[in-house]
């Protein structure tokens, strides 16, 4: 196995924490880029396409699996005769997954929504879930990361650098919000010396109930099985780890990402399993959110239920036997081409 990422990116540490071997080739964007900022974008996706080249010439891959991002399309130009496997995250695909869906031998989609965007067909396999996140239940997951059985647990989290506009609202509500349930806390990198600060504020007694961290790594699945309701943006991985968890939310679309956010949380809303806040709305609906969902019980059942009721608890081998089909599909082509 080869991972390919691109140069400055920040797969490259990621990758390494499961011992792939990792290779990186120049990339940028097009699309949305400055007059300015063109010209060089587009010399450094040709650079990318001939490294992808020599990369390719000499990995010598059976079958290549494209999950998108701009390092994507080099590498889709310079493999168009491998046998691929294209799998798009998001419902909606961006311009780039667009772009290489015209070289992918096949298609998976995290959800059936997506194949009206794919005039091919496509196989639906849904989200796949890292093993370390799926290990965890309830019970034991309150139980290590220090958490009361008989308090609610509401997560709040915006991504690795962290969402301000989603932490600094909280922070201010965190006297108001401690008074009835306990708070994990994922703020990021960002803001976390405020979070620090408010932190040391608090009364003792709230203090307890604040578990806040910059950023988690071996223990997110630990939070999300603790929890009752999360707050957060509404990325690909929400499509399949809220409703592995059978987790209700109130999602926030990143409103500078293109559509693919508020698609992702307008589907799980259109289900019953999330409700949609928008950006400019957290600091006035916020906290009166929350207390009308986790006040409600009857409601809250509701959303879990159609929060699990999407899960793919097989989409790691679903994809995994795609790709390994097409890989045998390529060794038979090879192997009757020796013969003959």
């Amino acid at each position: 196995m080869l991972w390919v990422g691109a140069q400055g990116g920040m797969e490259a540490d990621l990758v390494a924490r499961f011992n792939v071997p990792f290779t990186a080739i120049p990339a940028a964007g097009v699309h949305g880029v400055g007059l300015r900022a063109l010209p060089g974008n587009v010399a450094r996706l040709v650079r990318g396409f001939f490294a992808a080249s020599r990369i390719l010439r000499q990995f010598k891959p059976d079958a290549i699996l494209y999950t998108g991002g701009y390092v994507a399309a080099p590498v889709a130009l310079a493999g168009w005769r491998v046998p691929s496997l294209l799998y798009v995250p998001d419902i909606e695909p961006g311009l780039a997954l667009k772009f290489i869906s015209r070289f992918a031998h096949r298609i998976a989609v995290t959800t059936p929504d997506s194949a009206r965007y794919f005039n091919r067909p496509v196989t639906v396999t849904g989200y796949p879930i890292r093993p370390e996140l799926a290990g965890w239940e309830r019970h034991q997951a309150r139980q290590h990361l220090g958490l009361d059985d008989q308090l609610p647990v509401l997560l709040v989290f915006g991504g690795s650098k962290g969402a301000q506009t989603i932490n600094l609202p909280l922070i201010r509500a965190l006297p108001e919000l401690l008074q009835r349930y306990q708070l994990v806390h994922i703020s990021g990198t960002y803001t976390w010396p405020q979070v620090e600060q408010a932190r040391q504020q608090l009364p003792v007694d709230l203090a307890r109930r604040y578990h806040a961290f910059p950023y988690l790594h071996d223990d997110m699945g630990a939070a999300l099985a603790s929890a009752d309701l999360v707050v957060s943006r509404a990325g690909a991985s929400t499509l399949g780890e809220l409703p592995h968890f059978g987790l209700p939310a109130i999602l926030i679309p990143y409103p500078f990402a293109w559509r693919y956010q508020k698609v992702n949380a307008e589907y799980l809303a259109a289900h019953g399993a999330a409700v949609v806040l928008e950006n400019d709305q957290i600091a006035e609906r916020l906290v009166a959110l929350i207390h009308e969902i986790l006040s409600n019980p009857s409601q809250l059942r509701a959303m879990q239920a159609a929060m699990r009721s999407l899960a793919s608890p097989d989409a790691a081998q679903r994809l995994a036997s795609e790709l390994a089909s097409l890989a045998g599909e390529q060794q038979q082509v090879a192997a009757a081409g020796g013969e003959a």
